[in-house]
C-alpha cells in the first residue's frame, strides 16, 4: 500500500513538474498543425487550439484557476507609511 502511494504521489510531482516547465503541449486534435480537413479539400483552423497548435495542459489549467480563486478570495494588503500603525498594536 505504501509503495502504491508513493509511485502515486511521484506520478503527481512529476505532472506538476511538467505542467511548471512545459505548461502548454501539442494539440491532439491536429497534431499541432493548427489545420483540420473540412469537407472537400480545404483546410480550416482547428476548432480545439484555435488555430495556435498548441493548448493549456490541464494541470496548468486547473494551478492557474487555484490561483485565480485564492487571489479573488484574499483581501488586498493596504500599503502603510511608517508613522501609521493599526489599531491592535
Amino acid at each position: 500500500m505504501a509503495l502504491a502511494s508513493l509511485a502515486l504521489l511521484l506520478t503527481l510531482a512529476g505532472y506538476a513538474a511538467l505542467c511548471a516547465i512545459s505548461p502548454f503541449a501539442r494539440c491532439r486534435k491536429c497534431q499541432g498543425s493548427g489545420l483540420r480537413p473540412s469537407r472537400g479539400r480545404s483546410l480550416k483552423p482547428c476548432r480545439r487550439c484555435r488555430g495556435h497548435r498548441y493548448r493549456l495542459r490541464t494541470g496548468r489549467r486547473l494551478l492557474n484557476t487555484g490561483r485565480d480563486i485564492h487571489h479573488t478570495g484574499t483581501r488586498p494588503n493596504p500599503q502603510r507609511s511608517e508613522g501609521e500603525t493599526t489599531p491592535w498594536h
